[in-house]
């Protein structure tokens, strides 16, 4: 059976979704809007004086350049924020692949965005958190010590995950919403749309296996910014926009949230390149 809505052109894409899509013209105006939402929720917190909890994906990775940019010249302190990351791969142990590894998420973001964040703005590493195989039930707990997360950021996958969230067509609705942070295998799907995206296409040395946040988790922040730039977004936006709420595609159980935008590019609200 052939789905209507995976032919909707632009202007059929945004008449009249099941969530709220915003386009933006391309990559960098995704990623710089990513990044302003980031800073302008730390900056409205701080002068409050209460703390920032987010959870932070590694995929998208684009809005991190602009955040660091904006973090370092504004001088924002982060000393109040927790960055809560959503996933990491693991080894066939089951454990966290190493940092050197090139497709670790903990590696990425040491390098790429603690690292380049002048020292004295900073959180403490204690506040730089992912989730752990052998303790999967620290993130819940902390999360409910914080007081909840305010945004949750992050992409879909090519089978409408959220994190690792893999699609579970055996799970009513509920059921799948209630999953909190654990270990599970990837699915093929994830596994080769990752490898063309992120590992030059080595399907073979891709990891078999993840830790991540549960949808739970992500189901309950306050508010979740997600963003779509890739190819094959152009299909999973119309399904997240317009398919029916179902574990098969774990986002369109987010349809209901009550502060949830989905934004992307012209690019992928177009079907031709």
């Amino acid at each position: 059976m052939r789905h209507e809505y995976y032919g909707y052109d632009r202007e059929q894409l945004l008449a009249a979704p099941k969530l709220p899509l915003s386009c933006l013209k391309d990559n960098e105006a995704v990623f710089r809007q990513m990044a302003g939402q980031m800073t302008e929720e730390i900056e409205s917190h701080n002068a409050r004086g209460e703390k920032t909890v987010f959870i932070c994906p590694v995929g998208p990775v684009g809005q991190y350049p602009f955040f660091v940019e904006l973090v370092n010249e504004r001088g924002i302190s982060l000393k109040d924020t927790w960055f809560i990351n959503m996933d990491e791969y693991l080894d066939d142990d089951r454990q966290w692949i190493p940092m050197e590894h090139p497709l670790s998420f903990r590696g990425f973001m040491e390098r790429e965005v603690y690292a380049r964040i002048r020292p004295e703005l900073v959180m403490p590493k204690e506040q730089r958190i992912f989730p752990d195989p052998n303790n999967t039930s620290y993130i819940p707990q902390l999360i409910e010590e914080l007081g909840g997360v305010d945004i949750a950021f992050g992409g879909i996958g090519i089978n409408g995950h959220v994190a690792f969230n893999e699609a579970d067509a055996s799970m009513s609705g509920e059921e799948f919403l209630a999953q909190r942070t654990r270990v599970l295998a990837i699915s093929p799907e994830t596994r080769a749309a990752n490898a063309i995206g992120d590992f030059n296409g080595a399907l073979e040395d891709m990891p078999r296996y993840c830790v991540t946040i549960g949808i739970y988790e992500i189901a309950h922040a306050r508010k979740i910014r997600l963003g779509c730039f890739r190819s094959w977004h152009r299909a999973v936006v119309r399904r997240a926009g317009y398919g029916e709420p179902t574990a098969a595609f774990p986002v369109s159980l987010l349809q209901d949230h009550p502060d949830i935008t989905l934004t992307f590019t012209e690019y992928v609200a177009s079907l031709e390149d």
